[in-house]
C-alpha cells in the first residue's frame, strides 16, 4: 500500500463524519497522476507555498502601509496566522486539516498592492470590477506557473473563493478559514493600532472585552474555543450569538477608529492614486505589458491583462513602476 494510501485511510478512519474526505474530492480541473506520497489536498498545500504569489504576499500590505516598524503584520504574516488558527479549529473538530490549511494558505493569493486601498480603486476602475477572492481563484487556475495554473481541487478553490462575500464555502473546512479570517484580522489588526498609537487599551468597547477578553492572546484563545464548542458534531461552523454579537461590535469598532479615516490610513490616497494611474497608463499602453501579459491579450482582453499585472504587483514593486513611468529621472553630465 502506498503511503497515500495508508492516509486516505486513516481519515476515513479518524475524521468526523462532517469531514471532506480526499478520496470524496470532485477532483481538479485537469485529471493528472496521483502522487504516491502526499494526498491531493496535501499536494494543494505544497503547490500554495512554493507559488510566486505566495511569496509576494510579504511585500504586500495589511493595514498599515510601508510600515518603518519590523512587527506590523503584512498579507503573508496575516495568511499564516489564519491558517494556525484554522488549522487548530480542524483539528480538535476532527475535519480535514490538510484541506483547511490548503484554504487558508491559498485565500489571499490574489490580495492587490496596499490592501483594500488597491481592491477599492481596481474596483472602481475596471470595468467588470474586481474582487480579491475571486481573482485568488484566477491566480491558482490560470496565472501561476506561467499560466498553467496550479490544478487545484475543487474544494480548495471553493473554499478560496468564499472565504469572503455572500457565498459560503461548500464544506466545513472552508467555513472554519472564513470564520478563522475575521478572527486574525480582526485580533491582530488592534495589536497593530496599539502598535502604532492609534488605538489604546482603553479605547476599546469594553462591553465586548468582557465576553472575548482583554489580551490578544485570551481574546484569540477564547474565541477559537466558542468556535469549537458551537460547531462540535455539527453541520456548520459558527460562534455563540454572544461572541458573534460581540466580535462583530469589535469588527465595527475597527472600522470606525482604525480602518476608516485614521492616521492608520492617511497615505491611502497616495496608495489609490498610484494603482489608479498604473492600472489607466497601461490600458492605454498595453505593449508595456511584460510579455507574458501580452501573450494573454488575445485568449482574456487588454483590461483582463492589465488588471493581472497591476493587481499581482506587490506595494514596493508598485511604487517602483509609478516612478519609473511618472517621475523624471536626474540628467546626468
Amino acid at each position: 500500500m502506498k503511503i497515500r494510501e495508508y492516509l486516505e485511510v486513516l481519515e476515513r478512519k479518524n475524521l468526523s463524519p462532517f469531514a471532506c474526505l480526499v478520496t470524496h474530492s470532485k477532483g481538479r480541473l485537469k485529471n493528472e497522476r496521483k502522487c504516491d506520497v502526499r494526498t491531493d489536498f496535501q499536494r494543494d498545500r505544497d503547490r500554495i507555498i512554493y507559488s510566486k504569489s505566495f511569496r509576494r504576499l510579504k511585500h504586500k500590505t495589511q493595514v498599515f502601509i510601508s510600515p518603518e516598524g519590523d512587527h506590523y503584520r503584512t498579507r503573508l504574516t496575516h495568511t499564516l496566522e489564519v491558517s494556525q488558527i484554522a488549522r487548530t479549529i480542524a483539528r480538535s473538530l476532527r475535519l480535514n486539516e490538510d484541506l483547511t490549511e490548503a484554504i487558508a494558505l491559498g485565500h489571499d493569493l490574489g490580495h492587490t498592492p496596499f490592501g483594500h486601498a488597491g481592491e477599492r480603486v481596481l474596483d472602481k476602475l475596471c470595468s467588470f470590477g474586481f474582487k480579491h477572492n475571486e481573482q485568488s481563484v484566477r491566480v491558482v487556475d490560470v496565472l501561476e506557473k506561467d499560466c498553467e495554473g496550479l490544478n487545484l481541487t475543487f474544494e480548495v478553490r471553493d473554499g478560496i473563493r468564499c472565504h469572503t462575500g455572500k457565498d459560503m464555502p461548500r464544506t466545513l473546512e472552508g467555513q472554519i478559514v472564513r470564520i478563522a479570517d475575521k478572527v486574525a484580522y480582526i485580533n491582530h489588526d488592534i495589536e497593530d493600532a496599539m502598535r502604532g498609537g492609534v488605538i489604546s487599551q482603553d479605547d476599546l468597547p469594553r462591553e465586548c472585552l468582557k465576553v472575548l477578553g482583554n489580551t490578544h492572546s485570551e481574546r484569540i484563545n477564547n474565541m477559537i474555543i466558542n468556535i469549537i464548542e458551537n460547531s462540535s458534531g455539527k453541520n456548520h461552523i459558527r460562534m455563540s450569538k454572544e461572541f458573534h454579537e460581540a466580535t462583530n461590535e469589535l469588527r465595527n469598532f475597527m472600522f470606525e477608529n482604525v480602518y476608516i479615516g485614521s492616521v492608520a490610513k492617511k497615505e491611502e490616497a497616495k496608495a489609490e492614486l498610484m494603482i489608479g494611474e498604473l492600472f489607466l497608463y497601461f490600458l492605454k499602453n498595453p505593449r508595456k505589458l511584460p510579455e507574458a501579459f501580452q501573450k494573454m491579450i488575445d485568449t482574456d482582453g487588454v483590461e483582463q491583462a492589465v488588471l493581472d499585472y497591476v493587481a499581482g504587483m506587490t506595494d514596493r514593486f508598485a511604487v517602483k513602476q509609478f516612478q519609473s513611468i511618472y517621475v523624471p529621472v536626474s540628467w546626468l553630465d
